[in-house]
Parts: C-alpha cells; structure tokens; sequence
C-alpha cells in the first residue's frame, strides 16, 4: 500500500484507527476457546465486526509464535482473510525484528514475500544494515522503534550524547537518510505526550504508529493536537480495549462499539485539524 493510498483510506473512512490483534487463547471467550481454530476464529469475528471503523491492523507476532506452527497457521489464514475480503486495510507485524544484513534479508522475505504483509516493526539497535533488507519492496514499509511506551523505554530512548539530543532523536534524524516517509513509519507511544513535538520537528513528514491509546492511557486528543501532520500522519492502535472489550458471546458486537467509538473520536479530530 502506498502513502497516498493509506491517506485516501484515512480521509474515506474518517479514521486513522489499527486494531491489535493480539490474540490470547485464555482471554478470548470460553465458546471461541474450546471451538475449532479458536486463534482465527476470533480474529475473523473482530475483523469483521470492526473493519468498517480501522485502516489497519496489527498482529502482534508473539501472539502466534507461543502456540508453535498452530499459531503460525491461525497468523497466515487472518493475513490471507484480510487480502481476500478487505483489502483497503494495511496489515502491520508487529515482529519487532532486526539482524545482520543476510538474516533480515530472510526475514524481509518472510513477511513481505511469504506472509504478503505490508509491514513490519524493525529494531533499530544493530544499525543501518540490520533494517535495508527490509527496505526496497515497492509498497511496502518499514516502521522502527523510536520512542515506546513502555516503563523501560527510559533506560536508552532518551539517554543524550554530548550535544544533548536523545538517542530516538537519533534513531529517526541517521534512519531517515536510509528511506524518506513513503516507505519509513516510526513507532511512538501514546504516554509520551508533548515529546511528539521533539518527534515532528525531527520526522515532520512520517507516519507515526502510535500505540498505548486506551488499556495503557494515552490520551488520543493529545496525541493529536502534538502528533498530526496535514495528511494525518497517525496510525493510532488500540488492542486489549477492542478485542477484549467483553468476554461474552457479544464479544465482536461490543468489539464494534469500541471501534466505533475510537474512530468517531477520530473523523471530530480529522475536521478539527481540517483534513477532512
């Protein structure tokens, strides 16, 4: 999927929402659990019952790789229901990979070529060599940890150099001479508040994937007042708030409402900031 295929889907549906499908067997609904194929199962269920709402979604590979070839089966059988029956929405792995050249090259190969995914999150840790190989597939992105929002995120992301900018400062301004904002997104958490203003003025242009809305806090209204771009430049994910949002037969119905919610929040921000 292109940039500007991803923004005519943004302005289409008034929504820049990618919905977490980070299936767990034990919190999925009992009926669901103890059926056939419980992992697609659900995940066609939520699919179809929040496609009208997202642009994306994001399995996140941990999800599937702890229930073995299982899993990995249940991962190609959602990507391939998407590409067959909603093939607008731009599919995310949320892998978190990143090696030396010839591996990542395996893994570029895995994702895009096998999985038919259209992106993938790289860790920028090993370097300029450890994220190309994922680079060079026409329509397809690279989206690299820069400021998370998890706890530990401290420990490294914002450690200075001499001249007192952070290392995800770093990270964004060396990685962007790798690849220009058609085919590099960054991910950046929701927590982070007012540091989207460090983030803009150092990727003004990027898409940013933002998780931590919702079950983390992050407020969606702060996001965007420092995060959005005049093409919208957001790609904000919610997981557990949707797809868990009941444990009952009406999971995907409540799912819906979640998504729904999210996404009308999100059309009242597009016109605030005059992108619809």
């Amino acid at each position: 999927m292109t940039r500007k295929e991803l923004i005519e889907n943004i302005r289409r549906k008034k929504s820049f929402l990618c919905v977490g499908l980070d299936t767990d067997i034990k919190k999925v609904p009992a009926h669901i659990a103890e059926g056939p194929d419980p992992i697609f199962t659900f995940n066609k269920a939520i699919i179809d019952a929040t496609a009208d709402y997202c642009v994306a979604y994001k399995p996140n590979l941990a999800f599937y790789e702890s229930f073995g070839a299982e899993g990995w089966v249940a991962l190609e059988k959602t990507v391939k229901y998407l590409r067959e029956n909603y093939p607008d929405q731009f599919i995310i792995a949320d892998a978190k990979r990143g090696d030396i050249g010839n591996t990542s090259q395996l893994y570029a190969r895995s994702f895009f070529e096998h999985l038919g995914v259209d992106s993938i999150t790289v860790a920028p840790y090993m370097g300029q060599d450890s994220v190309t190989p994922f680079l060079g597939y026409p329509g397809k992105w690279v989206i690299l940890l820069a400021l998370t929002s998890n706890k530990g995120s401290h420990d490294f992301q914002l450690t200075k150099d001499e001249s007192g900018t952070p290392l995800f400062e770093k990270v964004i301004s060396t990685s962007s001479q790798w690849a220009g904002p058609d085919e590099m997104m960054y991910v950046v958490g929701a927590t982070q508040g007012r540091m989207f203003e460090d983030i803009r003025r150092v990727a003004p242009q990027s898409f940013l994937l933002v998780p931590g809305v919702g079950a983390q806090g992050g407020s969606l209204e702060e996001v965007c007042k420092y995060g959005m771009t005049a093409d919208c430049g957001l790609l904000v994910n919610s997981s557990r708030g949707i797809i868990y949002a009941s444990s009952g037969e009406d999971f995907a119905e409540k799912a819906a409402e979640e998504a729904r919610k999210l996404r009308d929040q999100m059309a009242d921000e597009l016109s605030k900031h005059g992108i619809l």
